[in-house]
């Protein structure tokens, strides 16, 4: 029986829910009102009314649980839901109301002035009567609101202008609040008037803005809605309407230059915030006359007044967003009987219905930020920063046909002592932070360079959740302006000047540190242009190091380098780019991890606070740090060793593993070997198991070391060209004119080492012998996808073969292979020639081991038979 018992309960129960979920929104608020209100008896709502006023409303759970309407208080009052009524000596409402036609259902639902009106202009025999009415009849409220010289001409002239307003209520059928669907268009009985419908997620259902108070009051005959307000026709669309209203002229011109007011006169369900004369007079003469003068800003500016969905004020009973004709927001609320727009009470006159949609007349002129200047869209959190923006006279130099964009410090990123600093100065601190071109936030990427007014080069840093520049991250509240983008960073923006290397050696804090560095021979890796982070310890670190401490660290380079590097890591790493409380996990140079996470503004690596974050180098960011870090799983062998490190690191415990050694860490982490030279080509016959190469490139010879692991794009400056040469096609010498010859290559890491070739000179040939025995790379060539090793003689036919136009090549010493891409495009002209070798003399050249394959997109020629098989023109980028 029990089980019975709850499948049946079951059943109901969720037959209940499905019926509450198909029906319309009205229907389901007036369920939970019975939910609510379910300890006071059967069939009893909830209800709240506003204090202080006679407006009562069925809840969304949202105003319920606030215990407000429109930010006023409201109370709780319990009533018979619509249809039941009460009897004396019963809880809750257990009765069902009487039934009666739609003239008698009026004095049930106490529309009592609405029922003695219709007794006086004849309508009581029509809706007793025969027929399916609609009523949506005005409360005896809405009878006195309604403007006492329109309601004394209704009563005087009963037979006619009263019996055509009551008609202008009622549709000729029954229409529940579930028929009546949002956006819906009913024709009355008065000369087909039309009655707009409006039912929102909120339960509130309107007619032409008239909210039902209570609904689906059930007669015989039809059904009777009460509604808040007397309705009068509708006729004119909204240009109608502001085409003809003298204190919309301002609105009105601003409409026609922007081609908008055409849009407002064509079906549709929208709503207007139409700003008066007077709120166009109080804008800045400067800005309306700017704005009015731009088509694109004046159509933004009427478009940000429009919305495309009908917003009654009777509907609005908390805050919500609604997006407009020009693409952004804008967030309606409501102030007791007031509405507001943006949180600001400015509606002067609200719900004036039109036939395509409402009006409301407000007092203040919406500008978007679409129609302002970007120096415009700053808040009050960067009025420090517009204001010496225009104070510096840089104001001036953000034209309005211009493209700019603000990197916009907060008020409290400017300290007392920067806003002492000499104008000029300070001047030169805002000029980067303004950049020369629009940049959104959707278009920044990591390894971007921004360029300011004052010339600058700014770097952007993306993280998981975090954009920042330089030193500075940004924080919400990005905007786009006519001219420009605004972001708002944290901190005040300072671009790097000096090197790591130079950072250290000028600041005597790190001067121990330093000293180990160069005696590790690591200092050139600071030196070099990269991008890599680096946790400093101060001298402070170092207290109780004796010189003899000192010598024994010198002395085991590996032992040093192994810590010192385990300090170093690539990447850029900001302090205020992490995100907060989550622990982010880093590889060092020397292979172990670093732990570091943000709390509360403060950086923690390995749990040690960051003195210091976010020191910008060219080539990097420190972060200070005031003890040596050292990796928790990595043994020490030596007892000397173990005993220094004991004095400097107490914050963990260092393993101790007899004779164990530390690994040897190879410069070729950071190192590239590239040597450019001005040469002509050089052909020189030697062993056939020769093959030389050669380079055309303008410039004098350079030597430069970029660290491994970087994306570096290199392209060729200058006209190479090779003015003719000789391949062999079909056995047949022919001559071509390469007339330009463009090369890019972009070569990515990690652990991988690049040489570049050239010959040219003999006082140049023993330091390219040395770099090419030391050269340790296998190359891999892949044309097309082909990824095995090409051997001496396929390498050869390919080259024969003019090579191809797109190539990969691989190339690995450690790890997995890293792909390098290069396009060549390449205009020529092939002639016969007799012999190439009568135009080329074979002067000494450069001998390159046999082994060892650049592979790359080549033009070559064979000179003649006997040296087909060791001479090489080449020109290439590694």
């Amino acid at each position: 029986m029990k089980i019975f018992f709850l499948f049946t309960f079951s059943t109901l129960f969720l037959s209940a829910f499905e019926q509450a979920a198909a029906s319309a929104h009205y229907d389901k608020i007036l369920t939970h009102s019975r939910i609510r209100a379910r300890d006071q008896g059967p069939n009893v709502c909830a209800l709240q009314q506003v204090m202080g006023t006679k407006k009562k409303y069925f809840s969304t759970c949202r105003n319920w649980y606030q215990g407000a309407i429109c930010g006023k208080k409201a109370t709780v009052l319990y009533e018979c839901c619509p249809g039941y009524m009460k009897m004396d000596g019963t809880r809750g409402c257990p009765a069902v109301a009487p039934i009666d036609h739609v003239y008698g259902t009026l004095g049930i639902v106490g529309a009592t002035s609405t029922q003695q009106y219709s007794d006086v202009s004849k309508l009581r025999e029509e809706i007793e009567g025969r027929g399916s009415f609609t009523f949506f009849a005005p409360s005896n409220e809405a009878w006195e609101q309604l403007n006492s010289e329109i309601r004394r001409n209704l009563v005087d002239n009963v037979n006619i202008e009263l019996y055509n307003a009551l008609h202008h209520h009622m549709v000729n059928k029954r229409m529940l609040t579930k028929d009546l669907k949002n956006g819906m268009t009913l024709v009355s009985m008065y000369n087909n008037q039309k009655l707009l419908i409006n039912h929102y997620p909120n339960g509130v259902v309107t007619v032409n803005c008239a909210r039902i108070i209570h609904g689906n009051q059930i007669a015989t005959n039809g059904v009777v809605h009460v509604i808040d307000r007397v309705l009068t026709a509708v006729g004119n669309t909204i240009q109608d309407f502001i085409e003809v209203e003298d204190d919309l002229s301002s609105l009105r011109a601003a409409a026609i230059t922007s081609d908008v007011l055409d849009i407002l006169g064509k079906p549709g369900h929208y709503t207007l915030f139409a700003p008066t004369n007077e709120a166009f007079e109080r804008l800045p003469r400067g800005v309306l006359e700017r704005i009015m003068g731009d088509k694109v800003a004046s159509e933004a500016l009427v478009k940000f007044h429009i919305l495309n969905t009908l917003q009654c004020s009777e509907a609005i009973t908390g805050g919500a967003v609604y997006e407009t004709l020009e693409g952004n927001t804008v967030e309606v609320g409501c102030d007791g009987d007031s509405l507001t727009v943006n949180g600001v009470k400015m509606v002067k006159r609200k719900d004036i219905v039109t036939s395509n949609g409402v009006i409301h007349l407000i007092d203040e002129v919406l500008i978007p930020d679409s129609a302002k200047q970007v120096i415009e869209l700053a808040g009050a959190q960067q009025t420090t920063f517009t204001d010496l923006v225009a104070q510096l006279g840089l104001a001036s130099s953000l034209r309005p046909e211009g493209q700019y964009t603000l990197l916009a410090p907060l008020n409290g990123a400017f300290s007392d002592d920067t806003l002492r600093m000499d104008q000029r100065l300070l001047k030169t601190i805002l000029q980067n932070h303004i950049i020369k071109v629009k940049v959104g936030l959707n278009e920044l990427y990591n390894g971007q360079e921004l360029e300011t007014i004052g010339g600058k080069l700014l770097r952007v840093f993306v993280y998981r959740t975090a954009v920042c520049i330089e030193n500075s991250c940004m924080v919400r509240g990005s905007k786009e302006g006519r001219n420009g983008f605004i972001h708002i960073f944290r901190q005040i923006i300072n671009p790097a000047e000096k090197t790591l290397h130079e950072m250290l050696r000028n600041d005597k804090r790190f001067s121990v540190f330093l000293s180990l560095v160069k005696a590790a021979d690591l200092d050139d890796v600071l030196s070099r242009p990269g991008q890599w982070t680096l946790f400093v310890p101060t001298n402070d670190a170092f207290k109780g190091l004796t010189d003899d401490d000192k010598d024994i660290l010198i002395r085991d380079k590996n032992a040093l380098r192994n810590i010192l590097l385990y300090h170093l890591t690539q990447g850029v790493f900001i302090g205020s780019g992490f995100e907060p409380g989550v622990t982010n996990i880093l590889k060092t140079i020397q292979g172990g991890k670093l732990y570091l996470k943000t709390v509360n503004d403060t950086l923690l690596v390995n749990e040690l606070k960051s003195r210091e974050p976010d020191l910008m180098a060219t080539n990097g960011v420190i972060h200070v740090i005031d003890k040596l870090l050292y990796p928790a799983d990595l043994p020490v062998g030596n007892d000397q060793l173990l005993t220094i490190l004991k004095k400097l690191i107490k914050y963990i415990q260092i393993k101790f593993v007899r004779d164990s050694t530390f690994k040897e860490i190879p410069l070729t982490f950071y190192k590239i070997n590239i040597i450019e030279s001005n040469v002509q080509p050089i052909i020189r016959k030697e062993d056939p198991s020769v093959t030389q190469l050669t380079k055309l490139i303008e410039g004098e010879p350079e030597f430069k070391i970029v660290r491994e692991g970087e994306t570096i794009t290199k392209v060729i400056h200058g006209e190479p060209i090779i003015k003719t040469y000789t391949k062999i096609i079909d056995g047949r010498p022919v001559e071509v004119t390469e007339k330009k010859v463009t090369e890019e290559r972009i070569i990515q890491g990690p652990e991988i080492k690049y040489t570049r070739i050239t010959a040219g000179g003999s006082d140049n040939e023993e330091k390219l012998k040395k770099l090419l025995e030391e050269e340790v790379t296998k190359v891999t060539k892949f044309i097309e996808g082909d990824g095995h090793l090409l051997e001496d003689e396929e390498i050869k036919r390919l080259l024969q073969g003019a090579g191809t136009e797109y190539t990969k090549v691989t190339k690995v010493i450690e790890g997995e292979p890293q792909f390098i891409e290069r396009e060549i495009k390449k205009v020529h002209l092939e002639a016969d020639a007799s012999i190439l070798c009568q135009k080329l003399s074979l002067n000494p050249g450069l001998y390159i081991n046999p082994t060892l394959y650049i592979a790359d997109s080549v033009k070559w020629c064979l000179l003649s038979e006997e040296h087909e098989q060791n001479i090489l023109a080449h020109t290439y980028i590694v």
